[in-house]
């Protein structure tokens, strides 16, 4: 069953190393100059030196241009995948959440998710909603979206922006992708030269893998694609937090703080009382009062036996 994949690889091998070796010929073959006369020869060395020059000026000019637009196109086909964290404090975080939308729709993109929750607190005034969106916006509007959702308030607590560069590890699947779709395709050509059915199932079986393989690796580009192509930000919308006021100082203050804090210690020392006797009337109740009641039963019975003792002993005498 190997016989066949190393003929393949052999036939490949063959037929890559025949064409380099055709364009290396191609490339080695030079084109013979034209033939000149001794008697123009310093003139024509002179004009051939002067077309050199300029030959090499254009040829190192045309190769800056190509390397600048490789580079250029480099940079366009990069894979970079960019996260943003962002908080903003607005009067209103209802408000800013369609605006926040807006921007998102209005640079191609879309809000994938809308979170809101009410903020605890004691004061009703205080009970504000905050608002959590995740943004994806297309990886060209990234900054100019970013700029815009930022400009929505004047105070931002948080914010933090995140790149990574996976162009290599895309370059790489694609090469891993190429490598086994052709693997496939051998094991395809082998599968139609089987004559056994035990060679078939066991090629049946590599090409099972093969595909399994392609399907993963193709699941992971499509998953950098969509990162890279796509921008997510997220956006944490709240409402200011109140400010807190400075305590007075003084003397009156101070007198003011000292009677409240004697009438809350009056308050609270009654109420411990109350508290107290309330909680005191059921073991009256149920323990003290039946305990009492037990004892004056015993020390009446108990004199009762000493009277009659103190009877009985003189009429015995």
């Amino acid at each position: 069953m190997k016989s066949p994949i190393i003929f393949l690889l052999a036939l490949l091998s063959f037929s890559l190393s025949c064409s380099s070796e055709e364009r290396r010929a191609d490339t080695a073959s030079p084109v013979a100059p034209p033939t000149a006369s001794v008697k123009d020869e310093p003139q024509r060395n002179a004009e051939v030196a002067k077309v050199q020059s300029y030959g090499d000026q254009a040829q190192n000019e045309s190769l800056t241009e190509a390397d600048k637009a490789r580079s250029t196109a480099e940079a366009a086909d990069r894979k970079i995948i960019r996260n943003a964290d962002i908080t903003i404090e607005v009067p209103s975080p209802t408000d800013a959440q369609h605006r926040v939308t807006s921007i998102a729709e209005a640079h191609s993109g879309f809000v994938l998710t809308s979170e809101a929750k009410q903020r605890e607190s004691n004061d009703p005034a205080q009970r504000t909603l905050d608002i959590k969106l995740v943004v994806r916006v297309p990886s060209n509007q990234f900054g100019t979206a970013f700029d815009e959702i930022k400009r929505l308030a004047a105070n931002t607590p948080e914010e933090q922006v995140k790149s990574q560069d996976v162009t290599e590890d895309f370059i790489d699947l694609e090469a891993r992708i190429k490598t086994q779709k052709a693997l496939e395709v051998q094991f395809l050509e082998i599968m139609r030269q089987a004559t056994k059915i035990a060679d078939a199932l066991e090629v049946q079986r590599q090409i099972a893998e093969v595909r399994t393989d392609i399907e993963q690796l193709e699941g992971r580009r499509r998953f950098l694609e969509n990162r890279s192509s796509l921008s997510t930000i997220n956006v944490n919308i709240q409402a200011p937090k109140p400010v807190i006021t400075v305590t007075q100082t003084g003397f009156r203050h101070s007198l003011r703080e000292a009677v409240s804090d004697s009438v809350s210690m009056a308050s609270d020392m009654v109420l411990f009382f109350a508290r107290f006797l309330i909680m005191m009337v059921p073991v009256f109740l149920f323990l003290l009062l039946p305990s009492g009641l037990m004892i004056r039963y015993l020390m009446r019975r108990a004199k009762r036996m000493r009277l009659a003792q103190a009877l009985a002993t003189p009429a015995a005498e």
